[in-house]
Parts: C-alpha cells; sequence; structure tokens
C-alpha cells in the first residue's frame, strides 16, 4: 500500500495525492460495506481488496494519462480536466463491468472462499468506480477553482 502511495505522488503530484486519498477512502468504504453485511474478512477478502486496489489505481492512472494528453493537445486546465475525464470513463467503466460480471459468476458457482472473494471484489469495484471517478474529480474540480492555474503539472 506504501509503495502504490509513493507511486502515485511521484507520478501523478497533487493529482496522486487526490488518488490516495480517494484509495484509502475506498478502502474504508469496503470495511465499512462488509461491516454492514456481517462478513468475516478472510484471506480470499483480502485478495479481493488488494484487486480491487489495483483497479482503482488503474481507473485513476487513465484518468491521468488522458489528462495529460489534453494538456499536450493544448488544452487549458479545466477544458483537458473534463474532457480527460469523458475520455476515460467508458474503458473505465467497461474494465469495472467485466470484473463485476465475473465477480457475480464466482458467486454463483464458487462455494466457500471463492463467495467471500466475490463479494469482497464485487463490493471493491462499485466502490472504487465512486471514488475514482466522483471522489478524485470533486477533489480536482475544487482545487482548480479555488487555484485557477494556468497550466498543469501533471
Amino acid at each position: 500500500m506504501l509503495g502504490v502511495i509513493i507511486f502515485m505522488v511521484a507520478s501523478y503530484g497533487r493529482f496522486g495525492i487526490y488518488a490516495d486519498i480517494a484509495l484509502m477512502f475506498n478502502i474504508i468504504l469496503i470495511g465499512a460495506s462488509l461491516s454492514v453485511l456481517q462478513a468475516t474478512l478472510t484471506l480470499p477478502g483480502i485478495a479481493g481488496i488488494v484487486l480491487t486496489i489495483g483497479m482503482a489505481v488503474d481507473a485513476n492512472v487513465l484518468i491521468f494519462e488522458r489528462i495529460r494528453e489534453e494538456t499536450r493537445n493544448g488544452l487549458g486546465p479545466i477544458s483537458a480536466v473534463d474532457s480527460g475525464y469523458k475520455r476515460a470513463i467508458k474503458t473505465i467503466v467497461d474494465a469495472n463491468v467485466t470484473t463485476l460480471i465475473a465477480a457475480i459468476l464466482l458467486y454463483q458457482f464458487g462455494s466457500g472462499p471463492v463467495r467471500g472473494f466475490a463479494v469482497t471484489l464485487a463490493i471493491g469495484i462499485l466502490t472504487s468506480m465512486f471514488t475514482a471517478i466522483m471522489l478524485t474529480r470533486l477533489q480536482v474540480v475544487v482545487w482548480l477553482r479555488r487555484t485557477k492555474p494556468k497550466t498543469l503539472e501533471l
């Protein structure tokens, strides 16, 4: 986890910090959801959380790389962020829906530990989509509105 946090900050600076905050919130949401379901966290459940962390980081990397691309194409900060999120969301939704379908099938046809993995993975996918798309965007937009930067250092 520490390695992921350092990588995101080193690669994306301020945006990496926003992604790390969203990642922490994602883990808290998974824990809260499992608590509401009164689920026991097992080793397969931990594996589901680790996979979720990877997918959340992937979503943020896709978004930030699209924003970088838009910035290189000459768009201003607000336009680049807006366009970057719009262009990345299709890929993110596609990847996460495919994984969610796999989790549903694992739950349907699996037993015991496989079901625990599937439940944790499904919860993680839903929370990571929320945090990667909504929470990081909220943080970036609030920062953009407060500081009104002329360029993005991404």
